[in-house]
């Protein structure tokens, strides 16, 4: 089944690049913002997938993110409801990933079983690994599985015909990728497994990392699902992103098209 892909931008973080990477940089004040992104994924049928539900507005005057607008509002931009979609992958339970799980009532959360684990187990007593994570997240996602709505997965899983996940971990100890069959070949979702495409090319990782040895096979296991075509791995934050794909008429620049060919 051949999907189309889409990398919707709803927010927005002013960061100096060295707060971008673990290593020493020769100008850390450079700026390099952050993008935030969520994913929607088109197959036939009119069947739809998103990937990662963001965060609201609350949320991000108490982290000091900027939100051009909400998650919910972005899909409806799209023609997309989310109070129908019926399925929803989340990469990892980061606060900017799984954020907004409230606005999808009839969804099915897919998520690594090792993510939930990770997000309520001994890690969690050390305040810098907490510290992405919002309490509140992770209990909606608790409610959804006494409410039958959530799916684990362990490691490679397919969610759909040509919508396969695969946990590369890293960044956080459940992470997982998405790989989509699109009309110009595989495309994968990296989401935090690579945050800018500058991570992985210079070897110099994003710094909130659980296993870093996990996180560098991670590059390396995106760029294989997407068939060593690197324009087929999709970093997380990028905003480099929104430059190298064919913008979506409509969306003043905040959605492109990554089951079409980069500029």
């Amino acid at each position: 089944m051949i999907w189309e892909a889409y990398a919707i931008r709803y927010g927005r973080h002013d960061r100096e690049a060295q707060t971008n990477h673990l290593l020493p940089l020769p100008d850390p004040h450079e700026a390099m913002p952050l993008d935030y992104y969520v994913w929607l994924l088109r197959g036939p049928g009119g069947r739809e997938i998103v990937v990662d539900t963001g965060f609201d507005h609350e949320l991000a005057a108490k982290r000091g993110r900027k939100l051009s607008r909400s998650v919910a509002e972005s899909l409806t931009a799209m023609g997309t409801d989310p109070a129908t979609v019926e399925d929803v992958i989340v990469t990892h339970l980061h606060y900017d990933h799984a954020g907004s799980l409230g606005i999808f009532p009839k969804a099915r959360f897919h998520l690594q079983e090792r993510e939930m684990h990770f997000a309520v187990g001994r890690h969690m007593c050390v305040h810098a690994i907490r510290h992405p994570f919002e309490a509140e997240h992770v209990v909606a996602m608790v409610r959804a599985l006494y409410a039958d709505r959530v799916e684990f997965h362990d490691g490679d899983a397919e969610v759909a015909p040509g919508v396969t996940v695969h946990r590369v971990g890293g960044h956080s100890d459940g992470l997982q990728v998405v790989r989509v069959e699109t009309a110009r070949g595989p495309v994968v979702v990296a989401s935090d497994a690579m945050h800018f495409y500058a991570n992985a090319l210079s070897g110099n990782p994003f710094p909130i990392i659980f296993d870093l040895g996990a996180m560098a096979a991670g590059w390396r296991t995106a760029k294989k699902l997407a068939g060593g075509d690197d324009s087929r791995v999709i970093p997380g934050h990028d905003p480099a992103v929104r430059a190298r794909f064919p913008a979506v008429p409509g969306q003043g620049g905040d959605v492109v098209a990554l089951h079409l060919p980069p500029l």
